[in-house]
């Protein structure tokens, strides 16, 4: 298996091992000292695609300054990437200092990270550095930085920004040359929101943000991982032929693995000294105590509680009780869709209740009782209308060429004004001046309007669709991946979904947008003429118009979506009118979801509708439709993450000015 070289491994600092066709990066001690870094990395797998996905990221951060947030569980290996960061960047030679902040004590804490001066406090002897000093030239690793206390918080934000600090009980500011990364396990985003977090703390962290997936999404490496921990224990252990039966290795495969990489090491070197014969057998896992993966979704609701708080228990996770709580009321809440009456309802409690609880956890505003509500002025009644802006080949298409939605509406008065418009970026600049209430686009131009201030707020999503957009060249055309692309002229619609997928193909080959010519051009047939004609070098172009191309001209597929781009649909409203009308909106939505699966269900037939609508070939749109996804799902705590990731690598290719918090609109539902 071809495995991408990092840049470590091309100064010879990474030792190989070849486990069948897995790869494992191990970091020994005699590298440490021919390199002189202080990483104490002892494996990277390399064997599942979860994990190489990583690596790509991490290796095209590395070589930067830039400030990392490292997410993660428990245990998965958060301090790991933090010294791969730092064993790749030009800072290698200088000092890697890991400081857990949840370890500090109320009162020592500021003199820990920021240092002290003699007779700053009592006990305080002599001048002593903080940690920020201390990593002076290299790495500092904040791990469980959504420990740190508040009053914390606001002096490590100055510090981020000012690159100086201050010792306690000194004036004097010293400057610092250090590159920060922060890890967690605690969602920052849910912590802004509690206010437990400061929000302007998370954007100065959250430059860039990578996620470790939990071992138990990463199949692949728990075999190669088990085998390298066994290796390095076994001959000091004075076993050096031991190895795994294929039973253990399939138990370890299915274990659920709550404490990550931590618990499989801790499980194998248990192994090592609990085995009889000259192979760990199944039964000498001691795994009997947990529950296989499989498990975690069946059995009865007391069952899947007692699996969560088993695992929860195993990580250490901290405040179980509230957290627990406050994750069941907000699932609770977004999956019905912010009624109060619903999510009550859902969970079986009075009303008063659960008010009182979303209260206390920030998602409602305490009521007033002071205040009166005004007066009503008597006014000439306005006529009713919902405004929708579609784009001629998206979700709204297939809604329209139905015709249910103005049926439903028009027994309540309303009516229904369609206005086309043709992609995303032109649709969210109507939703931002109010000239439509309600809209669908992928993920990027939402995030784009948000940071130009456009109000708007996150309804639903439809699941991706990443092989739904990809970048087209000529048939003929010499080039065969997005590195030929240097220098290249690209025609695409900017700030559309696209823009983000042409990003994400050069970043893969350590490109940016300045190493590309772009032409702005509208998604309609002039640009495949352009690109038929050499007058631009490839096209960056979505469905049903990609499958049109593909069947109407010469032309290939230079690369898609696929594990660059998630190309999921968002659909969005204007607050005030979802505020003020959430029956309509629930109408709509339930529309949606329902002429969605009618198109998947029944491709053929509605191919044929809509290509008449939009004036394509019936089959181009019949294929699109079959790689399309549909659904108006309600968001979730995963789907907002993962906008945000967009988000954030929105702004580190310097498309967006500031950063964007997701959940900022999202939130605007409650």
């Amino acid at each position: 298996m071809a495995v991408r070289t990092s840049p470590f491994q091309a100064q010879g600092g990474i030792r190989t091992a070849e486990i069948g066709r897995s790869r494992i990066l191990a970091f020994d001690e005699p590298t440490r000292a021919a390199l002189k870094t202080s990483i104490r990395a002892t494996a990277m797998i390399l064997a599942d695609p979860a994990s190489r996905a990583l690596q790509e990221d991490l290796d095209r951060l590395a070589p930067s300054d830039v400030t990392v947030l490292v997410l993660g569980e428990t245990g998965a290996g958060k301090e790991l990437v933090a010294r791969y960061l730092h064993a790749n960047s030009p800072r290698r030679e200088g000092p890697f200092v890991a400081v857990n902040c949840g370890a500090f004590t109320e009162s020592l804490a500021e003199a820990e990270l920021f240092g002290h001066e003699k007779g700053a406090f009592t006990g305080a002897l002599r001048n002593q550095p903080g940690w920020f000093e201390a990593a002076h030239g290299g790495t500092l690793l904040l791990d469980e930085i959504g420990d740190l206390p508040p009053h914390l918080q606001v002096k490590l934000l100055r510090v981020l920004q000012e690159q100086e600090v201050t010792r306690v009980g000194s004036r004097r500011a010293l400057p610092i040359d250090v590159r920060v990364v922060a890890a967690t396990n605690v969602d920052l985003g849910a912590a802004v929101r509690e206010k437990r977090f400061r929000e302007d703390l998370f954007f100065r962290l959250n430059v860039a943000r990578v996620s470790i997936p939990p071992l138990r999404e990463r199949p692949s490496d728990i075999a190669p991982l088990a085998r390298h921990f066994l290796d390095q224990r076994k001959l000091r252990a004075g076993r050096p032929d031991l190895s795994f039966s294929s039973e253990a290795l399939a138990a370890l495969e299915r274990h659920s693995w709550p404490g990550n990489i931590r618990e499989l090491e801790n499980v194998v070197q248990s192994a090592l000294h609990m085995a009889r014969g000259p192979m760990i057998e199944a039964g000498d896992l001691n795994l009997a105590a947990h529950l296989p993966r499989e498990e975690a979704g069946g059995g009865t609701l007391e069952e899947r509680v007692a699996f969560a708080l088993r695992k929860a228990a195993a990580a250490g996770e901290p405040e179980i009780f509230q957290r627990t709580l406050s994750s069941l009321l907000r699932s609770a809440y977004e999956l019905s869709g912010g009624n109060q009456l619903r999510t009550a309802a859902l969970l079986g409690m009075p009303r008063h209740s659960l008010r009182t609880h979303l209260t206390q956890l920030g998602i409602l505003e305490p009521k007033r009782r002071s205040e009166t509500p005004p007066p009503r002025r008597k006014s000439a009644p306005e006529p009713k209308i919902l405004n929708i802006g579609y784009q001629k080949y998206g979700a709204g298409s297939i809604l329209k060429s139905k015709g249910t939605l103005e049926r439903r509406l028009a027994e309540r008065g309303i009516r229904v004004s369609w206005t086309e418009f043709s992609a995303g970026p032109q649709l969210l600049k109507a939703l931002g001046a109010g000239a439509v209430d309600f809209g669908a686009t992928g993920e990027a131009p939402p995030i784009l309007a948000q940071a130009a201030g456009a109000p708007l707020v996150y309804l639903a999503h439809d699941p991706p669709a990443p092989k739904g957009e990809a970048i087209l060249v000529r048939g003929d055309s010499a080039l065969r991946d997005a590195s030929g692309l240097k220098g290249k002229k690209i025609g695409l619609n900017f700030g559309s979904n696209v823009h983000y997928l042409l990003i994400r193909a050069l970043q893969r080959h350590g490109l940016t947008l300045d190493d590309v010519r772009q032409v702005d051009l509208s998604p309609d047939e002039e640009p495949l003429r352009l690109l038929k004609a050499g007058e631009i070098d490839a096209w960056a172009i979505w469905d049903p118009i990609l499958s049109a191309a593909l069947r109407s001209a010469d032309v290939k597929v230079l690369t898609d979506g696929g594990d660059l781009a998630p190309n999921r649909q968002f659909y969005l409203g204007r607050p005030a009118y979802v505020a003020a009308n959430g029956e309509i909106v629930d109408m709509l939505l339930q529309e949606l979801r329902t002429a969605g699966e009618q198109a998947v269900r029944h491709a053929p037939g509605m191919a044929r509708i809509l290509a008449q609508e939009i004036k394509l070939d019936a089959m181009a749109v019949e294929t699109a439709l079959r790689r399309m996804s549909f659904g108006a799902n309600l968001l979730d705590d995963s789907v907002v993450a993962e906008q945000q990731l967009v988000a954030d690598r929105l702004y580190e290719s310097g498309l967006l000015r500031s950063p964007v918090l997701i959940s900022d609109a999202v939130a605007a539902l409650r």
